[in-house]
């Protein structure tokens, strides 16, 4: 694929991480004071203690910016809000103008997600977090360095032959990620997985639903069963069309993936992480599907097209055959898995293995005809000499690349790990802190099954009685609530609170530092809920429930018997006071009670940066998340319009 051709899809990919890091960073700032000021739930002033005065000292235990913020005079709750306050200006230029999405650009933009990642703790946690990270870097290695010569000869070119190289890894990216997901779902032995009735239950127990999920629940047995065999062709099987040399296989991979993230997207609140799936999916593109004319080529039209039915009619084939489909006289699919998990078991030991080779020799190919290209393609000696030496030098980095996710992506079986050199291993042991590749794969086992398991806290100034409940602003609460959209935002405390619901308060410590703040009514902590009972005063009890949630059946009045049923399942966290020694004991363990103390430094202490900071977190103030991310993301694309338009 010439570098020409893909110019403007580079672009394209350019634009959407780009907009991915404004609502990641939009999504975060907004939380900053809840989740991680000195009085929010998990304060960061107790991972960042130490102040970094030399590269070595920056790079030693946690590497991380904040280390850097106390010589601006800064607390580490400012230092946070101006990393992603910085975050939020940069990627917002980059949307509107494609003069800054360069290198430098970029690199600033993962180190200041990195930063705020490495001090984030368990709200942070995720994988989308991670690959936006390992996307980021390869967006780094992609975006073009804006160098401006004074003489107009020598002004750097607008693409480059090692383009393709480095999209190429967007690719293995995205290849590694859909394969991974699909396979775990069936390696975690998990029975609704292999029973395809794991939508059954998914719609109702994921995180944050969307309206229209209530709606998908309701769809008949055999079309749920079917949805999932459907799932599992897209992530299993499709994904190896990713590096066919056919456009049209490729072009089919592209809108399978874009067809089962939208349907995600249309169900789940997923904050960025579909979005940025979507957006590695741009690298099966070419320049041509996005409507820019190309140079004609003669090509084998005829057997291309017979390759593409071969391919087709073999993968349906097989997928009818392995999950038993039958067309009934009701005009239904019904569908089961005819595989045994052992034969499963030997299929990735014996097929994976044969992807690392595959991907070794199809990054070879691209590197080949990188170099074919360079001398091909310009003309004039001296640039093709020196586009050889950029394509030697991308080779190399690639190469380490392509190495390093080598190490993750083989946790995937145990036969696997003997194809993956020493050499891979130790590169990526070295690196691995800055999270350059990881493994993936979300929803490995179906939870809720039987019923979601929801959290409720209640507040009381009584052990007997006047148990009043808090409510989020987006996890299912009341029962008549219709469910929310929110992505691309990500509210991180309803979010960690479906995973505290699904273990217990002891396996989830920081759950005893939000009860802390609630039972001292601390603002910044509330912001982060929707409804306080105790406005006034904090109560002098707290105590969490645990809940069954089912949807309502279709035919019920929604407006009398709301969204949801649900019954009390047992007592999460016991009702605890304020002066609990239990909880007084724990709270001085973890810091908190310490940190819980207002600054009290003086006005001169204040540096202008922090003064700056502190002026726009009042200017911006508290508002709900999904809001502001929209507002900002929106303010951004029609600033980006308008700006376009004036320009033209």
């Amino acid at each position: 694929m010439s570098s020409k051709s893909i110019r403007h899809t580079r672009d394209l990919f350019l634009f959407s991480i780009s907009l991915i890091y404004l609502a990641a960073f939009a999504s975060l700032y907004v939380q900053i004071p809840g989740l991680y000021g000195d009085n929010g739930i998990l304060p960061a002033k107790l991972v960042v203690k130490s102040e970094a005065s030399s590269w070595d000292e920056l790079l030693q235990g946690i590497p991380t910016l904040l280390k850097l913020t106390p010589k601006l005079r800064l607390t580490v709750q400012q230092g946070m809000d101006l990393l992603c306050f910085c975050g939020l200006g940069l990627s917002f230029l980059c949307v509107i103008f494609a003069q800054m999405r360069d290198t430098v650009s970029f690199i600033l933009l993962w180190m200041l997600y990195f930063s705020l990642y490495q001090v984030g703790q368990t709200f942070l946690w995720f994988q989308w977090d991670i690959l936006l990270l390992e996307a980021g870097f390869l967006t780094i290695l992609l975006a073009p360095f804006n160098l401006q010569m004074p003489i107009k000869r020598f002004k750097v070119a607008k693409h480059h032959q090692h383009d393709s190289i480095m999209l190429w890894l967007v690719r293995w990216l995205l290849f590694r990620l859909m394969y991974m997901s699909g396979v775990v779902k069936l390696t975690s032995r998990c029975p609704t997985w292999w029973g395809l009735t794991a939508l059954n239950w998914h719609f109702e127990s994921q995180c944050i639903p969307t309206p229209l999920a209530w709606y998908f629940h309701q769809l008949p047995d055999w079309f749920l069963r079917l949805s999932v065999a459907i799932t599992f062709f897209i992530e299993i099987a499709v994904p190896f069309l990713f590096f066919a040399p056919v456009r049209s296989l490729r072009l089919f991979a592209f809108w399978a993936q874009i067809l089962l993230q939208v349907m995600i997207i249309l169900t789940g609140n997923y904050n960025f992480f579909n979005l940025l799936t979507m957006a590695l999916c741009i690298s099966l593109l070419d320049d041509k599907f996005l409507g820019y004319k190309q140079k004609k080529k003669s090509n084998g039209s005829v057997i291309n097209y017979i390759a593409a039915m071969v391919a087709y009619g073999f993968l349906g084939c097989k997928t009818w055959q392995l999950f038993g489909m039958e067309l009934t006289d009701k005009f239904t699919i019904e569908s089961k898995i005819t595989f045994t998990e052992k034969e499963f078991d030997m299929f990735v030991a014996k097929v994976t293995p044969w992807t690392i080779w595959f991907a070794a020799f199809s990054f070879a190919f691209e590197v080949l005809t990188a170099f074919i290209r360079c001398f091909t393609e310009i003309k004039e000696v001296f640039w093709k000499n020196w586009a050889a030496v950029q394509c030697a030098i991308f080779t190399l980095v690639g190469a380490s690349m392509l190495a390093i996710s080598l190490v993750p992506y083989a946790t995937l079986h145990k036969d696997i790990e003997k194809v993956v050199p020493h050499q891979a291993v130790a590169l990526h042991s070295r690196v691995s802190d800055f999270h350059l590749a990881s493994s993936y794969g979300l929803f490995r086992r179906m939870t809720g099954v039987g019923g979601r398991p929801e959290v409720v806290i209640e507040g009381s100034n009584s052990l007997e009685n006047g148990w009043r409940e808090y409510e989020f602003f987006y996890k299912p609460g009341a029962i008549n609530r219709r469910p929310p959209v929110v992505a691309p935002h990500q509210p991180r405390l309803d979010w960690q609170m479906w995973f505290a619901a699904l273990g217990s308060y002891q396996h989830n410590p920081w759950f005893l530092n939000l009860v802390y703040r609630l039972l001292d009514n601390e603002t910044d902590v509330l912001d982060l809920i929707q409804y306080n009972p105790f406005p006034n005063k904090p109560p002098k009890y707290i105590r969490a429930q645990l809940y069954k949630y089912h949807y309502t059946k279709y035919g019920t009045d929604k407006n009398s018997s709301g969204w949801w049923t649900r019954e009390l399942t047992r007592e999460y966290l016991p009702a605890l006071s304020k002066d609990d020694s239990s909880l007084v004991s724990f709270m001085k363990q973890t810091g908190i009670i310490e940190s819980g103390k207002k600054s009290k430094s003086g006005k001169s202490d204040a540096s202008f940066v922090s003064r700056l900071v502190s002026w726009i977190r009042r200017k911006i103030g508290q508002p709900e998340g999904f809001v502001f991310v929209m507002t900002v993301i929106l303010t951004a694309l029609t600033t980006k319009l308008i700006t376009r338009t004036i320009l033209s």
